[in-house]
């Protein structure tokens, strides 16, 4: 018969199962860093001794990392999902940037389908508040905040779809867009009929979250991202002709 004797688990153990979990789950995120060991011993109810185990445990695991005179921090796992040749590829052509908006399109719309489904109440909640924050950051015509909201906003999303999978793989994906890699978010914000479609974009794909509708929640997402891409072509063709226009003045300008 395949039993075995169940033995006792080491406290030890149970920590770093719970540790292990919670980075799993993205609610211990990189770089974060955790209590101090007094106050987390005290939080988990284990004995120092215990916890310094556990958590040397996870540091040989690469999961923990120490930073003499500042703490325990969850490693930077994520690292990022392309090398950096390739990501220096998707700077210098902007065909990349559609392709990275094609891709977004379709594993948000899942996301948002997943969140209107299996989604917690709290989950809800987060998203809504972040649309609150951002009708405030509109009124204040603040584009980088807009575009900091607009990031958490999609991420809250992914968060509330509890794909776990999904999640680690967007955190580092929103990643390379906080640092521009794909296009610079800011810009889209400081036009005011981009910025006014946006958000009522953001308020259509809340609206379908809340009524727990995954079809319009997907289908507000595919919308708005779709929207996004027309706009960027628009950008890319604009700047184009531009440049067109640049060349053709000065050129009749050395005519003369």
């Amino acid at each position: 018969m395949p039993f075995r004797k169940v033995e006792p688990e080491k406290l030890s153990q149970s920590v770093v199962r719970q540790i292990e979990r919670l980075i799993l789950q993205g609610i211990l995120r990189p770089g974060e860093r955790l209590p101090a060991e007094r106050e987390l011993s005290e939080r988990l109810g284990v004995s120092r001794p215990s916890l310094r185990e556990a958590v040397a445990e996870l540091q040989e695991a690469g999961l923990l990392t120490a930073r003499a005179g500042s703490g325990i921090f969850v490693a930077e796992v994520l690292g990022s999902a392309f090398s950096p040749a390739l990501i220096k590829l998707f700077e210098s052509h902007e065909e990349a940037v559609f392709d990275y908006l094609d891709f977004r399109r379709d594993l948000e719309g899942l996301a948002a389908e997943r969140a209107a489904r299996l989604g917690s109440d709290t989950d809800l909640q987060v998203v809504d508040a972040i649309l609150r924050k951002m009708e405030a950051a509109h009124l204040k015509r603040d584009p980088a905040d807009e575009a900091r909201l607009d990031a958490e906003f999609h991420m809250a999303i992914i968060e509330a779809s509890h794909n776990v999978v999904m999640l680690h793989m967007m955190r580092s994906m929103f990643d390379l867009l906080r640092q521009g890699v794909f296009y610079n978010r800011q810009v889209m914000f400081r036009q005011r009929m981009t910025r006014d479609a946006l958000l009522d974009q953001h308020r259509a794909i809340n609206a379908g979250l809340q009524a727990r509708d995954p079809e319009a929640a997907r289908a507000a997402v595919e919308a708005h991202l779709s929207y996004v891409r027309r706009a960027l072509e628009d950008d890319l063709k604009a700047n184009r002709n531009e440049a067109v226009a640049r060349l053709r003045y000065e050129h009749e300008q050395a005519r003369r």
